[in-house]
C-alpha cells in the first residue's frame, strides 16, 4: 500500500516489478480494488514494472462526493503517472476501468503505448443503462452491503461461483471496500460514457477483451466492434468466462497480455 497524493486526494497503488522495466497501468472497473489484479503480478513482473491503481473512492483511496466524470478519474490518473514519473504505459482496464483505459488514450495518446480495455462499453445502451438506476436505489437505503451479493452474482456464471466459494468470498470483501459516495460517483461517470464516434481517432495498439458469458457488461459483439474501429485493434474472446474475465481465468488473461505486449 502507497498512498499518491494526486488531484487533490490521496489515491492507493501497488506497484511491483523491477524499476526501469516498462511499466504497465492496471485500472479497477467499478466495486473492485487493486486485489483483482494480483494473480497477474508473477507473469508480469518478470519483463514489466506494474502499477495498480485503487479509483476514487475505492478501496483505500480517498472518496469525495459524487458526481465524478471521466476527466476526473483520468486526471486521478494521470496525477499518479506524474508523481512516479511515469513516461510511458501501457494501460489495462476492465469495466468501468476498460471505460477509463480508453478515455486516458483518447487524452493522452503520447504516453500510452498499448492499451487493453477489457469488458467494457463507449456508449449506453438501454439495456446496460437500465442496470443502474436500482443498484443506486438499493444501495442508497442499504448500503454497499445491499449490493454486494448482486453484483458479484452478475460477474460471474453460476458454474465458476458454486466451483469457488473462497474465491466469491473474497470478491464480495473487496465490494465491500467501497465507498458509498465512489460508487455513486462512478456510476454518473459510466452513465456519461460517449466515445463511439471517437474510436477512428485511437492509432496505438489495443486489444479489446471480452468474456464469452459476458452478455451486459462489455459483450463479445461490442468488443468486437470496437476493435474493427480503432485504427490497429485486435479482439480476444476468453471461453467460459463472464464479465470480471481475469480472475475467472488468470492464465488465460496473462497469455493474452504477454503475447500482445511482446508483439508490439
Amino acid at each position: 500500500m502507497t498512498l499518491v497524493e494526486s488531484n487533490g486526494i490521496n489515491i492507493n497503488v501497488e506497484t511491483d516489478g523491477p524499476k526501469g522495466a516498462p511499466w504497465v497501468t492496471f485500472i479497477t472497473g467499478i466495486t473492485n480494488d487493486t486485489s483483482m489484479w494480483e494473480d497477474h503480478i508473477p507473469a508480469l513482473t518478470d519483463s514489466y514494472r506494474v502499477l495498480r491503481i485503487d479509483s476514487r473512492g475505492h478501496s483505500l483511496s480517498d472518496s469525495t462526493p459524487p458526481p465524478y466524470s471521466f476527466k476526473r478519474l483520468t486526471d486521478d490518473v494521470v496525477g499518479v503517472w506524474q508523481k512516479l514519473g511515469v513516461k510511458r504505459t501501457h494501460v489495462v482496464g476492465i469495466g468501468l476501468g476498460g471505460m477509463t483505459t480508453i478515455a486516458l488514450a483518447l487524452r493522452y495518446p503520447r504516453t500510452i503505448s498499448a492499451i487493453v480495455p477489457t469488458a467494457c462499453r463507449v456508449e449506453l445502451v438501454p439495456e446496460y443503462e437500465a442496470i443502474w438506476p436500482p443498484m443506486l436505489e438499493k444501495s442508497t437505503v442499504d448500503g454497499i452491503a445491499g449490493i454486494a451479493d448482486i453484483t458479484a452474482t452478475r460477474w460471474f456464471p453460476e458454474s465458476f461461483r458454486n466451483a469457488h466459494h473462497d474465491k466469491m468470498d473474497r470478491i464480495r470483501e473487496m465490494i465491500l471496500r467501497t465507498s458509498l459516495d465512489g460508487y455513486h460517483g462512478c456510476i454518473q461517470a459510466l452513465l456519461s460514457v460517449d466515445f463511439a464516434n471517437r474510436l477512428p481517432e485511437l492509432a496505438m495498439p489495443a486489444l479489446f477483451v471480452s468474456g464469452a458469458l459476458d452478455v451486459i457488461g462489455g459483450p463479445t459483439g461490442v468488443m468486437q466492434q470496437m476493435a474493427q474501429t480503432v485504427q490497429n485493434g485486435q479482439h480476444l474472446e476468453l471461453p467460459d468466462t463472464g464479465h470480471i474475465c481475469n480472475i475467472a481465468n488468470p492464465a488465460a488473461y496473462d497469455h493474452a497480455l504477454l503475447s500482445f505486449f511482446e508483439s508490439l
